[in-house]
């Protein structure tokens, strides 16, 4: 686990690193991204995908505790299939880095929306059975509430065609799980 909290903690500074870079061509817009930056074309894009690697790792491991800590074969089908997904969209987006030869390597910075802290996740670690089923489905919709947003904020402003695609799967399959996870709540 710790290795990918690293990571995704360490990711978190990459769109203001990306921001240095940026060209006269690109514009800036403090409204939507998460460290308070939006920027358009490639580079909103790379920083898309350098941020979404990390938080689809966190969602992974918050899942892999599903199968440790609970037996509501829901919930567990639930863990199951955000794994059999965002595992292999993980894979593409560095294929995507890859591509654009993009390797900001890691670096620290600010939580992205839905991004759990190393205290929360310790804390949904630490809870079994109905406990851990209701803070894991809580905290995996705010989650993917957080992907959603990042997800529409590079279909606004970013230009590749494979990334707007993931995109548009990430929505999709998210809101599809958020509308499972609120109606395990309900019940």
């Amino acid at each position: 686990m710790k290795p990918r909290i690293a990571r995704a903690v360490a990711a978190l500074s990459i769109l203001g690193i990306l921001l240095a870079g940026c060209s006269s061509e690109q514009s800036v817009d403090s409204s939507d991204m998460p460290t308070g930056a939006q920027v358009s074309g490639e580079m909103a894009d790379i920083a898309f995908v350098e941020l979404m690697i990390p938080h689809h790792e966190q969602a992974v491991v918050m899942s892999e505790f599903a199968l440790e800590n609970t037996e509501n074969p829901q919930v567990l089908a639930l863990a199951q299939e955000i794994m059999d997904a965002q595992g292999p969209e993980i894979a593409q987006m560095n294929a995507i880095l890859e591509r654009f030869n993009s390797n900001m390597g890691p670096h620290g910075g600010d939580t992205m929306a839905g991004m759990l802290t190393e205290d929360e996740l310790a804390n949904l670690q630490s809870v079994s059975g109905s406990e851990f089923d209701q803070l894991f489905l809580t905290a995996m919709i705010a989650h993917h509430v957080g992907a959603i947003d990042m997800a529409e904020d590079v279909l606004a402003s970013g230009t590749d065609p494979e990334v707007r695609t993931l995109a548009e799967q990430i929505i999709a399959a998210q809101q599809a799980e958020i509308d499972v996870m609120q109606g395990l709540l309900a019940n």
